[in-house]
């Protein structure tokens, strides 16, 4: 059975800094690209972050580049999302999830499990 457990939200001011991890089980974890997805209230699901199985590809949505930073342990099978530089916009549910292959897409209907979401909160 494929899992996906997210953890590491809360609440933090602005400027502040959170490291979300994502413990992955049930699948061969180095052949897949994991993603990192977010929805804000009242907001359709968006993109964050991408990682390919080999963690050398990656992708940032525009508004996040230069303040987080995706990576991966394969030993752990584990994935971060370090966040720095934390925007009240920043504030929503986030979630991995693990795509179907091992290059990333930016596309949800890409990624076949996901995890069940850890909250972010920025407060101004």
């Amino acid at each position: 059975e494929v899992q996906l457990q997210a953890s590491g939200g809360g609440l933090v001011q602005a400027g502040g800094s959170l490291r979300l991890s994502c413990e992955a089980s049930g699948f061969t974890f180095d052949d897949y690209a994991i993603g990192w997805f977010r929805q804000a209230p009242g907001k359709e699901r968006e993109a964050v972050s991408c990682i390919g199985s080999d963690g050398s590809n990656t992708y940032y949505r525009d508004s996040v580049k230069g303040r987080f930073t995706m990576s991966r342990s394969d030993d752990k099978k584990t994935v971060y999302l370090q966040m720095n530089s934390l925007k009240p916009e920043d504030t929503a549910l986030y979630y991995c999830a693990v795509a179907r292959k091992s290059f990333y897409s930016v596309h949800q209907m890409e990624y076949a499990y996901w995890g069940q979401g850890t909250l972010v909160t920025v407060s101004s």
